[in-house]
Protein backbone atom coordinates (compact mmCIF):
# COMPACT_ATOMS: atom_id res chain seq x y z
CA UNK A 1 0.00 0.00 0.00
CA UNK A 2 1.31 3.46 -0.85
CA UNK A 3 1.85 6.04 1.86
CA UNK A 4 -0.41 9.10 1.47
CA UNK A 5 1.37 12.37 0.82
CA UNK A 6 -0.08 15.39 2.62
CA UNK A 7 1.23 18.89 1.96
CA UNK A 8 0.46 21.81 4.23
CA UNK A 9 0.46 25.02 2.17
CA UNK A 10 0.36 27.89 4.64
CA UNK A 11 1.29 31.47 5.39
CA UNK A 12 2.15 32.69 8.88
CA UNK A 13 2.58 36.38 9.53
CA UNK A 14 3.79 36.26 13.14
CA UNK A 15 4.39 32.55 13.76
CA UNK A 16 1.03 31.54 15.25
CA UNK A 17 -0.22 29.85 12.08
CA UNK A 18 3.16 28.11 11.66
CA UNK A 19 2.53 26.42 15.04
CA UNK A 20 -0.77 25.09 13.69
CA UNK A 21 0.86 24.01 10.41
CA UNK A 22 3.39 21.96 12.35
CA UNK A 23 0.56 20.43 14.40
CA UNK A 24 -1.30 19.42 11.20
CA UNK A 25 1.94 17.90 9.89
CA UNK A 26 2.50 16.02 13.15
CA UNK A 27 -1.03 14.59 13.12
CA UNK A 28 -0.70 13.47 9.50
CA UNK A 29 2.63 11.76 10.21
CA UNK A 30 1.14 10.07 13.27
CA UNK A 31 -1.57 8.64 11.00
CA UNK A 32 1.03 7.19 8.63
CA UNK A 33 1.34 9.88 5.97
CA UNK A 34 4.35 11.59 4.52
CA UNK A 35 3.74 15.25 5.32
CA UNK A 36 5.45 18.39 4.06
CA UNK A 37 5.29 22.02 5.15
CA UNK A 38 5.26 24.59 2.35
CA UNK A 39 5.38 28.29 3.24
CA UNK A 40 3.48 29.87 0.37
CA UNK A 41 5.14 33.28 0.66
CA UNK A 42 8.45 31.68 -0.34
CA UNK A 43 7.21 28.85 -2.57
CA UNK A 44 9.62 27.43 -5.16
CA UNK A 45 8.99 25.60 -8.44
CA UNK A 46 10.04 22.41 -6.70
CA UNK A 47 7.43 22.98 -4.00
CA UNK A 48 4.72 23.62 -6.60
CA UNK A 49 5.67 20.20 -8.02
CA UNK A 50 5.38 18.71 -4.53
CA UNK A 51 1.84 20.08 -4.26
CA UNK A 52 1.01 18.61 -7.66
CA UNK A 53 2.23 15.19 -6.48
CA UNK A 54 0.37 15.28 -3.15
CA UNK A 55 -2.72 13.27 -2.30
CA UNK A 56 -3.99 16.06 -0.06
CA UNK A 57 -3.30 19.76 0.39
CA UNK A 58 -4.18 21.45 3.67
CA UNK A 59 -4.48 25.23 3.37
CA UNK A 60 -3.56 27.47 6.30
CA UNK A 61 -3.48 31.19 6.90
CA UNK A 62 -4.10 33.71 9.64
CA UNK A 63 -7.37 35.55 9.31
CA UNK A 64 -6.61 39.19 8.60
CA UNK A 65 -9.45 41.67 8.08
CA UNK A 66 -11.96 38.84 7.68
CA UNK A 67 -10.14 36.68 5.15
CA UNK A 68 -6.90 34.86 4.45
CA UNK A 69 -3.72 36.93 4.40
CA UNK A 70 -2.57 38.80 1.32
CA UNK A 71 0.33 36.38 0.91
CA UNK A 72 -2.08 33.44 0.84
CA UNK A 73 -4.29 35.23 -1.71
CA UNK A 74 -1.22 35.68 -3.95
CA UNK A 75 -0.59 31.92 -3.70
CA UNK A 76 -4.25 31.15 -4.45
CA UNK A 77 -4.17 33.31 -7.56
CA UNK A 78 -0.90 31.73 -8.67
CA UNK A 79 -2.54 28.29 -8.37
CA UNK A 80 -4.68 29.20 -11.40
CA UNK A 81 -1.98 27.60 -13.58
CA UNK A 82 -2.89 24.31 -11.88
CA UNK A 83 -6.61 25.08 -12.23
CA UNK A 84 -6.48 25.42 -16.01
CA UNK A 85 -4.94 21.94 -16.35
CA UNK A 86 -7.03 20.38 -13.52
CA UNK A 87 -3.74 19.41 -11.82
CA UNK A 88 -5.35 19.20 -8.36
CA UNK A 89 -8.65 17.60 -9.38
CA UNK A 90 -9.78 14.85 -6.97
CA UNK A 91 -7.08 15.60 -4.41
CA UNK A 92 -8.25 16.08 -0.82
CA UNK A 93 -8.28 19.55 0.73
CA UNK A 94 -8.74 20.91 4.23
CA UNK A 95 -7.94 24.11 6.09
CA UNK A 96 -6.99 25.87 9.30
CA UNK A 97 -6.71 29.44 10.53
CA UNK A 98 -5.91 31.60 13.54
CA UNK A 99 -7.07 35.05 14.61
CA UNK A 100 -6.88 37.28 17.65
CA UNK A 101 -10.61 37.25 18.37
CA UNK A 102 -12.71 34.26 19.38
CA UNK A 103 -14.70 34.53 16.16
CA UNK A 104 -12.62 36.96 14.15
CA UNK A 105 -14.47 35.95 10.98
CA UNK A 106 -12.38 32.78 10.76
CA UNK A 107 -15.29 31.02 9.05
CA UNK A 108 -14.88 33.33 6.07
CA UNK A 109 -11.24 32.28 5.71
CA UNK A 110 -12.19 28.60 5.84
CA UNK A 111 -14.93 29.21 3.26
CA UNK A 112 -12.39 30.94 1.05
CA UNK A 113 -10.28 27.78 1.26
CA UNK A 114 -13.33 25.63 0.48
CA UNK A 115 -14.14 27.65 -2.62
CA UNK A 116 -10.52 27.54 -3.76
CA UNK A 117 -10.59 23.76 -3.33
CA UNK A 118 -13.91 23.49 -5.18
CA UNK A 119 -12.58 25.52 -8.10
CA UNK A 120 -9.72 23.04 -8.33
CA UNK A 121 -12.15 20.09 -8.21
CA UNK A 122 -10.80 18.92 -4.86
CA UNK A 123 -12.71 17.07 -2.12
CA UNK A 124 -13.03 18.95 1.19
CA UNK A 125 -12.31 17.18 4.48
CA UNK A 126 -14.06 18.83 7.41
CA UNK A 127 -13.00 18.69 11.05
CA UNK A 128 -15.35 15.84 11.97
CA UNK A 129 -15.69 16.93 15.60
CA UNK A 130 -18.57 18.11 17.75
CA UNK A 131 -17.98 21.54 19.26
CA UNK A 132 -16.24 21.64 22.60
CA UNK A 133 -16.59 24.04 25.52
CA UNK A 134 -20.33 24.54 24.99
CA UNK A 135 -21.80 23.08 28.18
CA UNK A 136 -21.27 23.35 31.93
CA UNK A 137 -18.95 20.33 31.96
CA UNK A 138 -16.84 21.53 29.06
CA UNK A 139 -13.69 23.61 29.26
CA UNK A 140 -11.36 25.68 27.13
CA UNK A 141 -9.17 22.56 26.91
CA UNK A 142 -11.72 20.66 24.79
CA UNK A 143 -10.92 19.78 21.21
CA UNK A 144 -12.67 22.19 18.84
CA UNK A 145 -13.15 24.61 21.73
CA UNK A 146 -14.25 27.35 19.29
CA UNK A 147 -16.98 25.17 17.77
CA UNK A 148 -15.96 25.31 14.09
CA UNK A 149 -16.95 22.49 11.74
CA UNK A 150 -15.34 23.45 8.42
CA UNK A 151 -11.73 23.18 9.60
CA UNK A 152 -9.38 23.80 12.51
CA UNK A 153 -9.74 27.23 14.07
CA UNK A 154 -7.53 28.82 16.69
CA UNK A 155 -7.52 32.01 18.73
CA UNK A 156 -4.39 33.64 20.09
CA UNK A 157 -4.24 36.98 21.88
CA UNK A 158 -2.81 39.67 19.65
CA UNK A 159 -0.26 40.76 22.25
CA UNK A 160 1.21 37.26 22.67
CA UNK A 161 3.66 35.31 20.52
CA UNK A 162 3.47 31.86 18.91
CA UNK A 163 4.23 30.15 22.23
CA UNK A 164 0.76 31.27 23.40
CA UNK A 165 -1.19 29.27 20.80
CA UNK A 166 -3.71 27.41 22.96
CA UNK A 167 -2.86 23.72 23.50
CA UNK A 168 -6.44 22.74 22.65
CA UNK A 169 -6.12 24.52 19.30
CA UNK A 170 -2.83 22.73 18.64
CA UNK A 171 -4.51 19.40 19.48
CA UNK A 172 -7.42 20.27 17.18
CA UNK A 173 -4.99 20.97 14.32
CA UNK A 174 -3.27 17.62 15.00
CA UNK A 175 -6.69 15.97 14.81
CA UNK A 176 -7.27 17.59 11.42
CA UNK A 177 -3.92 16.31 10.14
CA UNK A 178 -4.76 12.76 11.27
CA UNK A 179 -8.23 12.97 9.70
CA UNK A 180 -6.84 14.15 6.36
CA UNK A 181 -4.17 11.41 6.32
CA UNK A 182 -6.68 8.70 7.27
CA UNK A 183 -9.13 9.91 4.62
CA UNK A 184 -6.35 9.95 2.01
CA UNK A 185 -5.46 6.34 2.88
CA UNK A 186 -9.11 5.24 2.56
CA UNK A 187 -9.44 7.05 -0.78
CA UNK A 188 -6.26 5.42 -2.09
CA UNK A 189 -7.52 1.95 -1.11
CA UNK A 190 -10.82 2.67 -2.79
CA UNK A 191 -9.11 3.70 -6.02
CA UNK A 192 -7.12 0.46 -6.00
CA UNK A 193 -10.29 -1.57 -5.38
CA UNK A 194 -12.14 0.15 -8.24
CA UNK A 195 -9.22 -0.38 -10.63
CA UNK A 196 -9.17 -4.14 -10.03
Amino acid sequence: MTIPVVSIAYHSGYGHTAVLAEAVRSGAVEAGAEARLIAVDAITDEQWALLDASDAIVFGSPTYMGTASGAFHVFAEASSKRWSALEWKDKLAAGFTNSGSKSGDKLHTLQFFQILAAQHGMHWVNLGLHPGWNNSEGSEHDLNRLGVFAGAAAQTNVDEGPEAVHPADVATAEHLGRRVAETAAVLARGRVAVAV
